[in-house]
């Protein structure tokens, strides 16, 4: 494609933030020496559409750009409703990612529709937010300032003055390695989908592309809601999370990980967890290192099925859907657990939804919406293995024995008794907001916990009660919270690497020059990797700064990932002698365990010293890569809390060279004795 104008170059320098196809199935996608490129390139657009779309590039550009500096709240406020157009054509024009003439048609409609509403803005009126039907809106992610798009069906019958509140639906694409921006904008507003309301509202999040709504995915879903919120009446004890195929891989995650938060879930196909549905349906013959089978827990949502106690789900598959593996597999761990779970079948149907299943569906649906979530529940069962996810109604977990190993609590209330048993938890809350603490105010709560008895104060006049408990160093339960000074792991600061691009962070490029040339070229190559990658698979520029532009704003609001050696990047040199393993010139040192710096680069994630509150990174982006685009099940943390990477072996399409040594940090960040790692 030929190269962009300067003109469209400068424009889009000033709206950056401060510095469908198929499952991809058979034996091909499992040759890791030959991966093919996701999203492919697309089609050379004619000179007429480049000149045509160059100049509307630019006028809406030019337009946004004086709206950036109009301080009026309104225009700051609904901004990125019209970013969200000229970003995605931008990108889609600018990278090759038009696979189809039809989208260079729709393109310039979406900058039409754009400049339509930058005039509007201008005007400061806004009338897309009282629309009905479809609307495309967009938000600005607080994990790399891009403006990403969703879309919202809303009902013909809400008002923007009324009271009521309404029932409210994600639904979760399926996999689209053509899925742009673009596209993702034209196929909402041409229709619903598979499934339609005109009732209640339809919210289809883009998640970041084609990651089954992990990582930033995952973040963008929860991103959306609160911003949908913020614009529209929602129910909040009427949100339902549904999807098919991709989506519906991403609506069980959802409904595992956030139990709590829905009336009800119903996914369909899709993938439920990594290990089997790769055996099964990629026929992948699988060799994880012991971390990786540690890692899958994150997004396993077998290993978190008692927690749909909390959440109504209705099930679907095909009948001859290879996919049907995915409710199948989940069907047997709640089985375990004993639960019965209601799993719809398409008679034989293949990789589609049966329009009777769906009658079926939505007649559940609709008898659920009735009741609504459970605000309130007087029992809780409750898993987890990360305290990434530490919070069901009442119980938030605020310290694990050891991460990434089973933690467990069952807790019931009767009458002014809170009996609860926990597994591998050392700290945890129990909270009640206003209203909905089911106690009589004047008797104190007795709380037995793991077979201790405490008397843990009366209810408040509000109707609200909360205590803290913690084990002390004799694995006794006290009361009150821990009131340790030393870091230690907590929700939001408690690894993998992956983690910190969960939230808002930067990418801090070197000023200087490495130790070691070896280690020079590759830290060099994996920044570039990681700007690329993150453009291409999470949609979005990441803000880039180097290691003397870094200052207190930066400590306090972003995670920062450094690349470079602590000779090369400024950031790193002056937090190097605060980190747990050393990186000298002519070693690096874990212990006793000790690796030529000449050959070998560190990879880690740790509390910033320099703000505790924030990650900071060495030397890596997402740990998952170019093999693992392949199949969405694939798309799992790779790497834990470090790794030291042998740069004797070049980067490759499923790791940054060759991991020697890779471990967890202890929970109070600490190194693990050698004989830790199996």
């Amino acid at each position: 494609m030929k190269q962009i104008c300067s003109a469209i170059f400068l424009v889009f320098l000033c709206l950056s933030p401060p510095n469908l196809s198929l499952w991809a199935d058979g034996p091909a996608d499992n040759q890791s020496e030959n991966v093919r490129r996701i999203p492919k390139l697309g089609i050379e657009v004619s000179e007429a559409d480049h000149e045509q779309l160059t100049q509307e590039i630019v006028n809406l550009g030019e337009l946004v750009q004086a709206l950036r500096q109009d301080q009026r709240e309104i225009v700051q406020a609904y901004l990125p409703d019209v970013e969200v157009f000229l970003i995605s054509v931008f990108n889609n024009f600018t990278y090759q990612e038009f696979f189809h003439q039809r989208e260079v048609e729709a393109a310039k409609q979406h900058l039409a529709m754009g400049m339509e509403r930058a005039n509007q803005l201008k005007q400061g009126k806004t009338p897309w937010r009282t629309q009905t039907g479809a609307v495309i809106r967009g938000y600005r992610s607080k994990i790399d300032g891009s403006v990403q798009p969703y879309a919202v069906y809303v009902p013909e019958s809400y008002q923007q003055l009324g009271i009521d509140a309404y029932r409210c639906d994600l639904w979760y694409h399926g996999r689209g390695e053509t899925l742009s921006e673009t596209n993702f904008i034209a196929q909402r507003l041409r229709n619903q989908g598979a499934v339609s309301s005109t009732t209640h509202f339809m919210v289809h999040p883009y998640g970041r592309y084609s990651n089954a709504n992990k990582f930033a995915g995952e973040i963008d879903s929860l991103e959306v809601l609160q911003h949908l919120k913020s614009e529209y009446r929602i129910d909040e004890d009427r949100i339902a999370v549904r999807g098919f195929s991709m989506g519906g891989a991403a609506c069980w995650q959802f409904a595992v990980h956030y139990s709590d938060r829905w009336f009800a879930a119903t996914p369909g196909a899709g993938f439920s967890e990594t290990p089997e549905f790769l055996k099964s349906f990629q026929k992948e013959t699988l060799t994880p290192t012991w971390y990786e089978e540690k890692l899958w827990r994150m997004y396993d949502c077998t290993d978190h099925a008692i927690n749909l106690y909390h959440c109504p789900t209705i099930a679907y598959s095909g009948e001859i859907d290879r996919q049907k593996q995915a409710a199948d597999i989940m069907e047997e761990y709640l089985r375990r657990e004993g639960i019965d779970m209601v799993h719809i079948i398409g008679p034989q149907t293949a990789h589609k939804i049966h329009p009777d299943s769906l009658v079926e569906i939505e007649r559940r649906l609709t008898a659920l919406e009735r009741t609504g979530r459970q605000r309130t529940p007087k029992e809780i069962h409750f898993t987890t293995f990360t305290l990434k996810y530490n919070r069901m109604h009442w119980v938030t977990v605020d310290g694990l024995k050891q991460h990434w190993e089973r933690a467990r609590i069952d807790a019931q209330i009767a009458d002014q008794t809170l009996t609860t048993d926990t597994l591998n938890v050392t700290d945890l809350t129990f909270d009640f907001p206003a209203g909905e603490a089911p106690f009589d105010l004047l008797k104190p709560v007795i709380v037995s916990l793991d077979g201790q008895q405490f008397e843990a104060g009366r209810a408040k006049s509000d109707r609200s009660w909360q205590a803290s408990f913690h084990r002390d160093e004799r694995n006794v339960w006290k009361a009150g919270r821990r009131l340790e000074t030393d870091l230690r792991k907590v929700q939001n600061l408690q690894g993998p690497i992956d983690d910190a691009f969960m939230d808002s962070f930067v990418f801090v490029k070197p000023t200087g020059q490495a130790a070691n040339s070896l280690v020079e070229k590759w830290t060099q190559q994996e920044l570039g990797h990681a700007i690329e990658h993150w453009r291409r698979h999470f949609r979005g520029q990441p803000r880039l700064l180097s290691d003397t532009e870094i200052g207190e704003v930066e400590l306090s609001q972003h995670n920062l990932i450094l690349f470079g050696d602590p000779s090369s990047n400024q950031v790193l040199k002056k937090i190097a002698d605060k980190l747990p393993i050393k990186w000298g010139v002519q070693q690096i040192q874990a212990d006793k365990r000790t690796w030529d710096a000449s050959q070998h680069a560190l990879i880690a994630v740790y509390p910033n010293p320099l703000n505790p509150k924030r990650y900071v990174v060495l030397n890596s982006g997402f740990t998952f890569r170019e093999y693992d685009y392949l199949n969405n099940a694939r798309q799992v943390p790779k790497l834990p809390d470090w790794a030291i990477v042998d740069l004797s072996t070049p980067p490759h399409s499923r790791g940054p060279g060759k991991i020697v040594e890779a471990d967890f940090f202890g929970e109070k960040w600490e190194l693990r004795p050698a004989h830790s790692t199996p």
